[in-house]
This record gives C-alpha cells, sequence and structure tokens, in this order.
C-alpha cells in the first residue's frame, strides 16, 4: 500500500508518497510524469517518513543545505536507478551536465560512451525531485534544460542554493 501526503513550498503544491517506510515520490503540482511511481490504490496517511522529508523541504527552503537525506525507496529501472545515484552526490549549490552524467556512466560499464539523451530521460522521470535534486542537472556550457516542474521553478531553486551556498560560504 502506497500513501500520500501533501506540502505547501514556496514554489507551489508538493505530494510526497510512501511505502509506508521510505519516500517513493516527491512531486510538484502539475509536473510531467506526476505520480508516475504511485500506487493507484493509495491513502493520505501521516507517516514518520513524511516529517523526516517535510524537516528536510523546510530546511531547503530556507535556502540551507539539509544535510541529511529522508529514507528512500527507488522504484525504477536499472538504469535511472544508476542517474539518480549520481545525482544524490551532486552537491548543494552545484551543477553536474548530462555529458558529465554520461561520461560517468560509461566509464563505470566499461563502455566507449552513454547517450547524454537517455541519461536526460533518466532524469526526466525522477520520482523524488528535489532531494534527488535533477534540478542541478543542466546542459552544456551550463544552460537551464528541462525540468519536469518547468524552467521556471529550476532556476528558482538554483538561485535559491546559490544564495544559501554563498552565505555559508561567507560565514
Amino acid at each position: 500500500m502506497d500513501y500520500t501526503f501533501r506540502w505547501s513550498s514556496p514554489l507551489g503544491g508538493i505530494t510526497l508518497a510512501s511505502d509506508g517506510e521510505a519516500l517513493t515520490g516527491l512531486w510538484f503540482d502539475g509536473q510531467q510524469h506526476y505520480a508516475e511511481t504511485l500506487d493507484p490504490e493509495h491513502r493520505e496517511r501521516h507517516l514518520p517518513v513524511f516529517d523526516a522529508a517535510c524537516r528536510w523541504l523546510e530546511i531547503y527552503f530556507s535556502g540551507r543545505a539539509p544535510g541529511f537525506t529522508p529514507a528512500l525507496a527507488l522504484r525504477t529501472t536499472p538504469f535511472r536507478r544508476q542517474v539518480w545515484e549520481i545525482m544524490l552526490g551532486i552537491p548543494y549549490g552545484s551543477t553536474m551536465s548530462y555529458g558529465a552524467i554520461a561520461d560517468r556512466i560509461a566509464r563505470a560499464r566499461g563502455l566507449a560512451r552513454m547517450s547524454s539523451r537517455a541519461v536526460g530521460c533518466a532524469v526526466g522521470h525522477n520520482a523524488i525531485s528535489l532531494i534527488i535534486p535533477c534540478h542541478r542537472v543542466v546542459g552544456a556550457s551550463g544552460r537551464l534544460t528541462g525540468y519536469a516542474a518547468g524552467l521556471s521553478r529550476k532556476a528558482s531553486l538554483l538561485e535559491l542554493e546559490q544564495a544559501g551556498a554563498s552565505a555559508a560560504r561567507q560565514s
């Protein structure tokens, strides 16, 4: 059984999903692939994992790096899992290109190259937005490209992180 919880962010409503133990989804209202991994037979319920996720979101939207990750359950293919795990390693206030992720996967798999488009598809289907920071993935030369929740949200999230990272460096 899947469970959901609603949270209001400065950038719009968010739906959180859980299997009862770990977070399985986090989507902005109206984003592409909304609730793609959510069991149609779900119920709204308050769970400890939602408390942890909301604490993470409150810290994040206050302009600080949360410093922890709530329990996650990645419901996805092995390739997408590999991409999502790389995204989990992108530091707060930093970005990584689709091509850099593709190169990293190619090296890990012993391949000469990996398609940036395949990486882009995996990034776009990220079911746990924000916590798995797909907004930190950018195009070549740092261009903002694609974000399932909209490019204006992506720009706002990156601006929030830049301000937070700058303030942390100054203290």
